[in-house]
C-alpha cells in the first residue's frame, strides 16, 4: 500500500511539472497583448467558466484583485440566466475552459461577442470552438491529466492556476505594485500588518504603567498589575526613562538579601530599557523582542516614553 502511495504521488508530481515545463512557451506575444489590453483597459477583468475552470477563475479573480487588478468572477451557467448583466463596456472577458467545446461555453461564447468586449480564451486547444472565437488565447497545452485514468483536471487547473498567476504578476509590474499598496488591500491580514501596523497603534490600549525612583515596592507591584503588562516604566522627577521593573526583576529581587519593606523601584529596576520609536512597525517590534530574549518593550516619541508594548499584543495581531 505504501508503494502505491507514493508511486502514484510522485508519478502526479512528475505528470504536472512536465505540463508547467510545456506551458513556458505559452508566454508568447498573444500572452504580451493579453497583459497590456487588461493593463490599458478602464473596466474592469471578467473572469468565466464551468465546473473545475470556474472555481480556477475564482481564485484567479482573487489574487487580481488583491495585486491591484479589478476583477469579477461570472459563473458561465448563471450567465444566461441573467449575469450577462455584469459586463460593463470596458471590461475585458477571460473564459476557462480546458477543451474550449463544452456545451455551456458554446451557448455563452456569442452572447459574450454580442457585446463587443475584447473576448480571452484560457484554452489548452488552441482550434478549440473558443480558441477560435476569442480575439486572444492564453495558451495551457495539456498532454495529460495526473489521475491514472486521464479524466479527472489535474494538470490542467495545474496549468490553468499558474497561467492566472503569471498574469497577474505581469500586470502587478507594469502597475508598479508596492507592497504599501499591498497592505492597504489587506488591512486585515497578518501579511497586510506587517506592511501598516506601527507600535503606535497598539500601545495605547494599556495607558503607561510608570512609578518614580522612589516608589516603594508595594505600589509598584500595583502599579504592574493595575495595566495588566506585568511590567512599569521607571522615571525620574523630570520624567525621563531610567529604567523598567518587570515580574522577572520582582523574582531575582526575592533572591536577595533585602528588606521588602523599604526597597524602591530604583533598587529592583532594570536600567537603560530596550525602547522603540512608536511609529515603527509593529514587527520590527516583534524582532527586537526575538532577539533579545524579552516580552515587553517601551515605547518612546521623541525620546520620551509614551507607552509600552507586549509580546502578547503582537501575538493577538496575528504578527506571530
Amino acid at each position: 500500500m505504501k508503494n502505491l502511495i507514493l508511486t502514484t504521488a510522485e508519478r502526479t508530481l512528475q505528470i504536472e511539472l512536465n505540463a508547467l515545463e510545456a506551458l513556458k512557451s505559452s508566454f508568447d506575444d498573444d500572452f504580451v497583448r493579453t497583459v497590456e489590453i487588461i493593463y490599458q483597459s478602464k473596466g474592469r477583468v471578467i473572469l468565466t467558466g464551468i465546473g473545475k475552470s470556474a472555481i480556477v477563475a475564482q481564485k484567479i479573480v482573487a489574487t487580481l484583485n488583491s495585486t491591484g487588478t479589478p476583477s469579477v468572477f461570472m459563473h458561465a451557467a448563471d450567465a444566461i440566466h441573467g449575469d450577462l448583466g455584469i459586463i460593463q463596456p470596458h471590461d475585458i472577458l477571460i473564459c476557462l475552459s480546458k477543451s474550449g467545446e463544452t456545451p455551456e461555453i458554446k451557448v455563452l461564447v456569442p452572447l459574450l461577442k454580442n457585446f463587443g468586449n475584447t473576448l480571452i480564451a484560457m484554452v489548452a486547444n488552441r482550434d478549440s470552438y473558443l480558441g477560435k472565437q476569442a480575439h486572444h488565447i492564453l495558451y495551457t497545452p495539456i498532454e495529460i491529466e495526473a489521475d491514472p485514468n486521464n479524466l479527472a483536471p489535474t494538470s490542467s487547473t495545474t496549468s490553468q492556476m499558474v497561467m492566472g498567476d503569471a498574469l497577474a504578476t505581469s500586470l502587478l509590474a507594469l502597475r508598479g505594485f508596492s507592497s504599501a499598496h499591498f497592505a492597504q488591500l489587506h488591512p486585515g491580514g497578518a501579511l497586510g500588518k506587517q506592511l501598516y501596523l506601527r507600535v503606535s497603534d497598539i500601545y495605547p490600549m494599556h495607558g503607561t504603567p510608570s512609578v518614580s525612583m522612589t516608589t516603594n515596592l508595594k505600589n509598584t507591584i500595583l502599579e504592574m498589575t493595575s495595566k495588566r503588562l506585568g511590567a512599569t516604566a521607571v522615571l525620574d522627577e523630570n520624567h525621563h526613562l531610567k529604567g523598567i521593573i518587570t515580574d522577572g526583576d520582582l523574582r531575582r529581587l526575592l533572591i536577595k538579601d533585602v528588606d521588602l519593606k523599604t526597597v524602591t523601584a530604583a533598587e529592583v529596576m532594570t536600567p537603560n530599557p530596550q525602547t522603540i520609536d512608536s511609529e515603527s512597525l509593529a514587527v520590527e517590534a516583534l524582532k527586537l523582542m526575538r532577539e533579545r530574549s524579552i516580552t515587553q518593550l517601551i515605547a518612546t516619541e521623541g525620546g520620551h516614553y509614551v507607552g509600552m508594548v507586549h509580546l502578547h499584543d503582537l501575538v493577538r495581531e496575528g504578527l506571530l
